[in-house]
């Protein structure tokens, strides 16, 4: 893939995954990343089974090379401001406050680089009556009303990945592109912020426009109410994912598939609105159809007839997909001491450019010297 971001030098001093997930979309990117990690310890995502090489830490830090420095400490703190001065951008996701007592505030940063990109990301924001509250992924997704459309009434509990925290790094790594881009016209940095509240609030636009526009109030099943989705088992214990959405086509060519013809002619089956309406009805009556056959024979049945479809996969049956393996998704690369190291690429191409190579995620200071011993320049943007 084209390295478009080659030339940029990033400081991340992030932990966990929001500042490192902005930190790997810059990277994916071409970005040079430098990881600033405490010593012996590292970014708290690093333990793992005794070691420091955790899955979770691996999933957020590839493309990256790792130094450790204490900028607490007079030398270290020497060491890391002559990589400030000719760095374009600054990461970090402390709790507000943390980061001056690191001594790595964005007003002593940008006094030291004033083209300095300095990107801050907290959980409630820099200031506030919640500014100090801890904020993880869970307590994001339930503040900003987000974790309520998750949540089977019947049976609440918590499901799925850490959506507000990958989410956050995105619009993190989006702020510092913008601010990159202004700076190639004024020479100048700029301070990003952003908070897991404020990121998952506009992840949930939908909810709130709704409210907002109509003063609907939407729930965990609106939108596959609206949407027409489904999900059904199939004679062999899979399962098959379906989105039937609007048009009538769709409706007319599953009738065709399970041998109804006249399943249109159903009330709660005639439009749109009626199956919206009778979803519950219309998921009963098709529930026991899909029984009757194994998955394979419904995709081809399905695919047959261009109804909107798929199997519920799993990570290994996404891989052996023939649409994965022909856009290259997985990509596999050895650290010279923690081994194989496989992954999904970047999704972005350009001009038909996909990424073909990954750097594995650092071992904590692999790069110390390597990062050290190299020439410093002044920020390009000076």
């Amino acid at each position: 893939m084209a390295q478009v971001l080659n030339g940029v030098t990033i400081l991340e001093m992030g932990t966990f995954i929001t500042g490192p997930a902005a930190g790997m979309l810059l990277a994916d990117l071409g970005a040079d990343v430098i990881k600033v990690e405490q010593p012996e310890i590292g970014d708290p995502f690093r333990a793992f089974q005794g070691g420091l090489y955790s899955p979770h830490f691996q999933t957020y830090n590839r493309n990256k090379r790792s130094i450790t420095l204490d900028t607490r400490l007079h030398a270290d703190l020497s060491r890391f401001d002559e990589l400030v001065v000719s760095a374009d951008v600054f990461i970090q996701n402390f709790r507000p406050g943390v980061a001056a007592k690191l001594n790595v505030s964005p007003e002593r940063l940008r006094a030291i680089n004033p083209a300095l990109v300095y990107c801050s990301i907290s959980g409630f924001g820099p200031d506030g009556p919640d500014r100090g509250r801890p904020a993880f992924d869970t307590v994001a997704q339930a503040a900003s009303g987000f974790l309520r459309l998750l949540l089977n009434p019947k049976n609440p509990r918590v499901v799925g990945p850490a959506i507000g925290d990958a989410i956050t790094g995105f619009y993190a790594a989006l702020g510092v592109l913008a601010a990159l881009h202004e700076r190639n016209a004024t020479g100048k940095g700029r301070l990003v912020e952003t908070s897991m509240f404020e990121a998952m609030c506009h992840f949930n636009l939908d909810d709130f426009t709704h409210f907002l526009s109509a003063g609907d109030e939407m729930g965990p099943f609106s939108r596959p109410h609206v949407s027409q989705s489904y999900v059904f088992d199939c004679a062999d214990g899979a399962r098959i994912a379906l989105h039937m959405s609007s048009p009538p086509k769709f409706w007319e060519n599953l009738a065709e598939s399970i041998g109804e013809p006249g399943l249109l002619d159903r009330p709660q089956f005639a439009n749109r609105a009626a199956r919206i309406k009778h979803y519950e009805e219309v998921r009963e009556h098709l529930a026991p159809i899909f029984l009757t056959k194994p998955l394979a024979a419904w995709c081809e049945i399905l695919e047959r007839r261009e109804v909107p479809h798929s199997p519920v996969r799993t990570p290994a049956e996404v891989l052996a997909a023939p649409q994965a393996k022909h856009l290259g998704i997985e990509l596999a690369a050895t650290h010279p001491t923690m081994g194989p190291f496989r992954t999904i690429r970047s999704p972005l191409s350009f001009d038909g450019q996909r990424a073909t190579e990954v750097r594995p995620p650092p071992t904590l200071g692999e790069h110390n010297d390597e990062i050290l011993d190299e020439p410093r320049q002044i920020s390009a943007a000076e």
